[in-house]
């Protein structure tokens, strides 16, 4: 691989193991007095909240919960998380949960810190102040977003979906406690566990692959591919839950650095036309997009180092042992759908950054091919 040039700088400290989410006190005393905790009802119901305002109140700071995260944030989440936090006067916000309570805590963080609405922040480094420190506790292992400065949010409206990111939205501190993750239904830990292992495969062929995000994308996709597996025959094997959990945090760090491809491309807009689950709607197209980009040498070599077989054959297999659809058929998918399925997916954001960058007719002929 050719050496591009890149320019890393740690923004959050990563703390692992079992058990870590007891030491949430000791960080959150380091940065603020008034935590506000961002999470979903499911979190909530699990016992995870309380416990985390537990070790707070006994560090000795103030905890507000606002725990009405719904499953893919939009607007309306963000505003109402952000009404709580100005109430409370937060001065510290924790994102407890999925991708969806990170992606609310970090966008209530713009608006909170910066004014205005979430369209202001479609892109990249729009915020102009600073912001709270953000402390980020995910109990899936699949987005990594809580490596990541981007927060991906809904408009409440058009349902389009904006990426808004900036440095200073990164976590201060993500830690990642395995224990958390055993809790999660049989569904989302097959849905999260495929998405994670498309961001390692997905960020180990973008244009903007680069040597240090190459070694994340490597090591999140082995840690994933070794732990799915176990996690599937048996969910309560923690260590199996640690790999997964280290490895979608390893893969959330190579997206900071190199982005995604065309399978997040393909996925958005099946969510879009047919609610399918993210990680899903990912897993579906994944085999046809990594047989798409091995037309090219330089990519089908990435492919092959990555696993010693047919990679794409590899993602079907693990989809069909996850019981997961593996055509969009299954979906609700016609022919007459692709069409506008592709020219969707050709302005999705990440459709740039995919080794061989796809046409309207090249997204017909990938959905076509996972019909």
């Amino acid at each position: 691989m050719s050496l591009a040039p890149f320019d890393h700088q740690p923004r959050t400290r990563l703390v692992f193991g079992n058990g870590t989410l007891a030491r949430v006190g000791e960080f959150a005393r380091e940065l603020g007095k008034r935590a506000l905790i961002v999470s979903d009802p499911g979190i909530v119901k699990a016992g995870y909240v309380t416990r985390a305002v537990s070790f707070l109140v006994e560090a000795g700071l103030q905890a507000r919960v606002f725990g009405e995260v719904r499953e893919n944030p939009s607007t309306e989440d963000v505003d109402a998380c952000v009404a709580v936090a100005r109430e409370f006067q937060a001065d510290l916000i924790i994102g407890l949960g999925g991708g969806s309570s990170m992606d609310t805590a970090k966008g209530c963080n713009f608006i909170l810190t910066n004014g205005g609405r979430m369209h202001d922040y479609w892109g990249t480094g729009k915020a102009t102040k600073p912001m709270l420190p953000l402390i980020t506790i995910p109990t899936t292992a699949g987005t990594g977003s809580e490596c990541q400065s981007y927060a991906l949010i809904s408009d409440a409206e058009t349902h389009v979906k904006m990426a808004c990111g900036d440095p200073k939205a990164a976590a201060k501190v993500a830690i990642l406690d395995p224990e958390l993750t055993i809790s999660q239904p049989q569904r989302v830990t097959v849905c999260t566990g495929i998405d994670a292992l498309s961001h390692a495969l997905e960020t180990a062929v973008t244009k903007k692959r680069n040597a240090l995000s190459s070694l994340y994308s490597r090591e999140g996709f082995r840690l994933c591919h070794s732990g799915f597996s176990r996690v599937l025959r048996e969910p309560k094997d923690v260590e199996a839950r640690g790999m997964m959990l280290l490895g979608a945090a390893y893969a959330g760090i190579a997206i900071e650095n190199s982005m995604l491809g065309a399978a997040h491309s393909c996925a958005n807009p099946l969510t879009a036309f047919f609610h399918v689950v993210h990680g899903e709607a990912v897993g579906v197209m994944l085999p046809h997009v990594i047989r798409f980009n091995s037309a090219i040498p330089e990519i089908a070599a990435i492919y092959e180092s990555y696993f010693d077989g047919d990679l794409a054959d590899r993602i079907s297999e693990l989809l069909w042992e996850a019981r997961m659809p593996r055509t969009i058929s299954e979906h609700g998918a016609k022919e007459e759908n692709l069409q506008p399925l592709a020219e969707l997916a050709a302005k999705q954001w990440t459709a740039q950054f995919n080794p061989r960058e796809p046409s309207v007719e090249d997204f017909v002929e990938l959905y076509r091919a996972a019909l």
